[in-house]
């Protein structure tokens, strides 16, 4: 459904804030590891490689905000935690896994033109 100003997504929309937390640098390969079924924070952040546990942390909390992940204690000692995507977020897991998929089918063709682009002289001197 169109914004009501008949601009998708313009500054005042709630959904460029979702959008953000969604496609970040982190929130798409979150939503992604979690598909599969809860995780705890170490087997969560040992699959996603590259980030750190304050960055983890923090994006487990703006999307679990967003009502796209649930965090879940058992009171054990020590307590045991893990994550995992809500209905909401199933369902936007399927469709980040589409693209997910696509980048994975094309990051040759797609590297390999970035190798073309490279070689490219740039713009003379005007």
């Amino acid at each position: 459904m169109p914004h009501p100003t008949g601009k998708d997504f313009d500054r005042d929309c709630p959904g460029r804030a979702i959008l953000d937390h969604v496609t970040g640098r982190w929130g798409v390969l979150i939503l992604s590891a979690l598909r599969p079924g809860p995780l705890r924070f170490y087997e969560l952040r040992n699959g996603v490689d590259g980030v750190s546990d304050k960055i983890l942390i923090q994006n487990l909390r703006v999307l679990a905000a967003d009502g796209l992940v649930e965090r879940t204690v058992e009171p054990t000692s020590p307590p045991k935690v893990s994550y995992a995507l809500t209905e909401l977020g199933q369902g936007l897991g399927g469709q980040l896994q589409s693209l997910l998929d696509w980048i994975v089918a094309h990051t040759p063709e797609i590297t390999e033109a970035q190798r073309r682009h490279a070689r490219r002289p740039g713009p003379g001197p005007s």
